[in-house]
């Protein structure tokens, strides 16, 4: 068994991700959905939507709800999923090297592909000694 990977992001951003993560890992590791919540849509049918990829991707050891940004729809709709009883850990700040790192450490449990996430997304960021 393994985690399921879901992206909460705003419109053509996840599928984008997966995407370049597929140009990268052609076979995926692990099992990768997205949530494109578009703008002006109604939270609690997108939550709805979303609760049930999660229970589709989750085969008993959780979810890792990667969100693009922190305090918008998306990852609300995504930390809400808890509450429907989805066993889950939500890291914010998506990027695609946070993406490849957990595609990477797809044997990892939980709560240490959830630290691995933050971190791949950290040590993605660098700035030029111009």
């Amino acid at each position: 068994m393994s985690v399921g990977v879901l992206l909460m992001t705003h419109e053509s951003v996840g599928q984008a991700l997966v995407k370049a993560a597929r140009h990268v890992l052609p076979n995926l590791p692990l099992r990768v959905a997205t949530v494109e919540i578009p703008a002006r849509s109604d939270p609690d049918v997108m939550r709805t939507l979303t609760a049930k990829h999660a229970r589709e991707l989750d085969h008993g050891d959780g979810v890792l709800v990667l969100a693009d940004l922190y305090g918008a729809t998306p990852c609300n709709i995504g930390l809400s999923l808890g509450t429907l009883g989805v066993r889950l850990r939500c890291v914010s700040g998506l990027n695609l090297p946070m993406l490849l790192r957990v595609l990477n450490y797809a044997d990892k449990p939980l709560d240490e592909l959830a630290e691995i996430a933050a971190s791949g997304g950290r040590g993605g960021i660098f700035i030029d000694h111009a």
